[in-house]
């Protein structure tokens, strides 16, 4: 099954990668959405050039979708029609946990193209914690770049997703997974990489509703 995802570069997309890989799924290329009000990712509010590190580091194709806020998921549609088309995709995939509304959007889109819809990581909310864990243990390597000014503090910002990590999210009245967006990361390292995505970090930015820490530079490098 050749199959699009949906990439915001963070762990939850990362793990339904690897879940998708290991299931004998074909990824044949990664999907992100930049609105033109941001130049940013829609997800996560993260420069292409750190996206476009990422895909080439995994080796898969990235792909960006420019829309608005307004034309969103129309642009969506239109992007994954084409992509459909070049790469004869039978699938999307997203890595959507458990928001029935995330999955109704996603689920409509692909099939208005003639895809299936897959959701590689779905579980029920109180799962989320065991999903964490899932994640800490897998090998890949994340860090926290952007906070909900009401649900978390500028220093959780730049902290790595481990198992100390796991231990404090879970006492914080938050979503272990972040899945409500009170927190977001940015994968760099893991076992489906065959380069590694370095990291030098720049000032922390308040933003309406959150804050993120910049990246003032990155590069890639082997992996030993």
């Amino acid at each position: 099954m050749r199959t699009a995802l949906s990439w915001s570069g963070g762990k939850d997309g990362c793990m339904a990668l690897h879940k998708l890989v290991q299931e004998g799924v074909e990824v044949v290329c990664l999907l992100t959405t930049v609105p033109a009000e941001t130049g940013r990712t829609f997800g996560h509010g993260e420069r292409v050039e750190l996206i476009r590190a990422q895909a080439e580091a995994l080796s898969i194709p990235i792909h960006f979708v420019a829309c608005s806020y307004e034309d969103y998921t129309d642009a969506f549609v239109r992007s994954l029609r084409d992509l459909k088309e070049r790469y004869q995709l039978d699938a999307i995939a997203y890595g959507d946990l458990y928001l029935d509304e995330h999955r109704a959007w996603g689920t409509t889109v692909a099939e208005s193209v003639g895809l299936a819809p897959l959701y590689p990581l779905w579980m029920n909310k109180d799962d989320a914690a065991k999903a964490l864990q899932a994640f800490v243990d897998s090998g890949y390597r994340a860090v926290v770049i952007r906070v909900r000014d009401d649900k978390l503090t500028p220093a959780w910002l730049g902290r790595e997703v481990d198992q100390a990590f796991l231990q404090e999210i879970v006492q914080q009245e938050v979503c272990p997974m972040g899945e409500a967006g009170e927190y977001h990361t940015f994968v760099y390292d893991g076992p489906l990489f065959q380069q590694k995505v370095v990291l030098a970090w720049g000032d922390v930015i308040q933003l309406d509703t959150t804050k993120r820490i910049e990246v003032k530079n990155f590069g890639l490098a082997p992996k030993r």
